[in-house]
């Protein structure tokens, strides 16, 4: 992990965590200098490494600022850029009050480096609107928690996640902030940018095991797709449930929906890492689609109460992690079938012994 690699100063945010294999690596570079965005590079040597031109980026034309080097080493290479958070309240029935907007390239962000933890790999950005005019973020803010991963497992907390040493972890999080309205919901803008030659694909993989996430029985994933092969390049995962608690559990579950993947037709928001990465591409032949992912439905009191709201993503190459049936799930499932099955078959020998025994104890009749 690298915070700031180059730069003295704590006044902007870059977080750089890199993963070196023995034939290639993999860049997560994490930003808030405008919209928070992460880019996402896989190259095809061990040693490739993150280069910056502070002064180009922090200046009004930041293109060609951030690249890998060497360059011709890069072989994927992708982004998501966190826009916008809407809040709405039901008026009537089938009638929804939004509120203004939260532009998320608007809002000033605390330094990572007071949360860095280079030992667990963790990071959080915080942020509040520059401008607050109806006070909603006085005792509160908007954050995204980074956790990356040296080996493959399982987060510990709900909704435990499983992940790879290829993949890192988001959490989306709402603390403190005052809603606007009664029963207010909200919904985060999430876009992805590919260049030629990939496409990014919503699925959806339900599953009658839900052992690490109790009640939740649907997997999301935004994968990206080539084009010329049926292969995925990238994704990010996510399960349909948010969590109202800091302390997540069953019972604060928060509906989580995706609202469909739709391609972008407008400019991006700025966001000075994506446009440093992907320069004059980022307009004309890169793919921009958008997402957004809303919390709270029959349950969207959930937030009035606690005023709390956290979602979490794994993002990562390659295809997304699939959960398999425990053993434990296994054992119960052969226990559950196996023993009437067990009884029926025992059921089936005794009768015929019986029958068998009852006949042979007398002789026939002339």
């Amino acid at each position: 992990m690298q915070y700031n690699p180059g730069w003295n100063s704590s006044s902007v945010n870059l977080l750089h965590v890199q993963a070196a294999g023995p034939r290639d690596s993999l860049h997560y570079v994490w930003s808030s200098i405008g919209a928070p965005a992460v880019l996402l590079v896989a190259t095809q040597s061990p040693s490739s490494a993150l280069r910056v031109n502070w002064s180009q980026l922090l200046s009004a034309s930041p293109a060609g600022a951030v690249w890998i080097d060497p360059p011709d080493s890069v072989v994927y290479s992708t982004a998501v850029v966190f826009t916008k958070l809407f809040e709405f309240s039901e008026a009537k029935p089938l009638e929804k009050l939004f509120y203004p907007t939260y532009d998320l390239a608007e809002f000033s962000w605390d330094s990572l480096n007071h949360t860095l933890n280079r030992t667990a790999l963790t990071a959080e950005l915080r942020g509040v609107p520059a401008s607050d005019p109806a006070g909603s973020f006085s005792n509160g803010s908007l954050g995204f928690r980074v956790t990356a991963y040296e080996a493959a497992g399982r987060a510990g907390r709900l909704p435990s996640l499983l992940h790879t040493a290829d993949s890192s972890q988001l959490e989306f999080v709402l603390a403190g902030v005052a809603p606007r309205g009664n029963r207010s919901r909200f919904v985060l803008e999430v876009a992805t940018v590919e260049e030629a030659g990939a496409v990014r694909r919503l699925r959806s993989q339900r599953s009658i095991d839900d052992e690490y996430t109790p009640t939740i029985f649907e997997v999301l994933s935004l994968a990206a797709e080539s084009q010329n092969s049926s292969s995925t390049l990238g994704f990010l995962q996510w399960k349909a449930t948010a969590y109202g608690s800091r302390s997540p559990r069953r019972d604060n579950g928060i509906q989580c929906r995706a609202q469909g993947l739709q391609e972008a037709n407008w400019s991006l928001p700025t966001s000075s890492i994506i446009q440093a990465y992907f320069g004059d591409s980022l307009g004309s032949t890169c793919t921009i689609s958008a997402l957004n992912v809303s919390f709270g439905g029959e349950e969207g009191e959930v937030y009035q109460e606690k005023r709390y709201l956290s979602w979490s993503v794994l993002l990562g190459f390659g295809e997304p992690p699939r959960d398999t049936f425990s053993p434990l799930v296994i054992s119960i499932t052969a226990v559950a079938l196996g023993t009437p099955l067990a009884m029926l078959l025992l059921g089936s020998c005794l009768v015929l012994l019986a029958r068998r025994r009852r006949y042979s104890e007398y002789e026939p009749i002339n």
